[in-house]
């Protein structure tokens, strides 16, 4: 059974004690797997979920950058994340 993990992360709709650990996760299987590019789907709502999505990626030793999605891409619900190369 192929453990490649898909290249979006869906964290709508659960508490930031879900979601946090659950991204960590996520973007260090995402970087094992070979991953460059991965979209984190945290919707739009209150915003909460999205800051804190963000300040997590601030500190994150795996990640080089990150952007909101553009239209098309998900808009202000999703978050874009480039991952380290090393």
């Amino acid at each position: 059974m192929d453990m490649t993990p898909e290249n979006e992360l869906h964290l709508r709709h659960l508490t930031l004690d879900e979601a946090l650990p659950k991204l960590d996760r996520y973007l260090n299987d995402a970087f094992m797997a070979g991953l460059y590019q991965v979209r984190i789907i945290h919707g739009k709502g209150t915003g909460t979920l999205r800051q804190a999505v963000r300040k997590k990626l601030d500190k994150h030793p795996l990640v080089d950058s990150y952007r909101p999605a553009d239209y098309g891409e998900g808009s202000g619900g999703v978050t874009i994340v480039e991952l380290s190369h090393k």
